[in-house]
């Protein structure tokens, strides 16, 4: 037995132990994908019927964390409808690339159909007062940093980082891309814009690493090119209650 499909045995047993009621389920996340290491948890996806509630849990089961996320098939499409909103959809992509793991009434397949069609049509566009409220947020973040001396690397780094978020946030957009957060933000971002996405990836590790924001501020300059150049005067965010 592979390392993949004992981590599939465990995330089963959990789900008929905990759910025998469950009308499907499938594990996600590295796990799934062949690339789980000791300490990496289990994603989990289980449908439950109406009748259940629709929430988020984590456990540990047999000395491994897992997440569990717990949706009622009525949930499902409104669900759906929110983690697109969110554009770096989570569940989504548990559902459109996961591993089955039951589906004893074909609800789980027509479940990740649904989700498949949603991760194909990609995320919705940005407003244009979001798309001229991120393009102002990076334009300050990318003068700052630039204006950052090296003695202030606490804050250096704090706004590497926000250069960083706010340049993927942005250039995902511009490609109809999914974004992400953590692991998942370098991963999106080399899948939207390989070489734009790597530029801004070298930038940020140049600050970590060597205090440099030189290659991170011309990567993000890049993108700021690509999107209408920086915002800085004639910017307007008008407030409504």
């Amino acid at each position: 037995m592979t390392a993949q499909e004992a981590l599939a045995a465990q995330a089963t047993q959990l789900v008929t132990t905990r759910f025998p009621h469950a009308l499907g389920a499938l594990l996600g996340g590295s796990a799934a994908q062949g690339r789980a290491t000791s300490a990496s948890d289990l994603d989990v996806a289980v449908l439950l019927p109406d009748s259940d509630t629709s929430r988020r849990e984590v456990i540990r089961h047999e000395g491994r964390p897992a997440e569990l996320f717990l949706n009622t098939l009525a949930d499902i499409p409104e669900f759906f409808a929110w983690d697109r909103a969110r554009r770096r959809g989570t569940v989504l992509f548990l559902y459109g690339q996961g591993l089955p793991l039951l589906d004893p009434h074909g609800h789980l397949s027509r479940t990740r159909e649904q989700a498949r069609a949603v991760l194909a049509a990609g995320p919705p566009p940005l407003t244009p007062a979001e798309h001229e409220r991120s393009r102002y947020g990076l334009t300050c973040y990318l003068d700052d940093l630039v204006d950052t001396p090296v003695t202030r690397r606490h804050e250096q780094l704090a706004l590497a980082d926000f250069t960083l978020r706010e340049a993927a946030h942005l250039l995902t957009a511009h490609h109809n891309a999914w974004t992400g957060i953590g692991k998942w933000l370098p991963r999106r971002l080399l899948s939207a814009d390989p070489a734009r996405g790597k530029a801004l990836l070298d930038g940020h590790r140049a600050v970590a690493e060597h205090a440099d924001p030189a290659p991170l501020a011309a990567a993000a300059e890049q993108v700021l090119d690509l999107l209408g150049g920086p915002l800085r005067e004639g910017y307007v965010h008008r407030w409504r209650p």
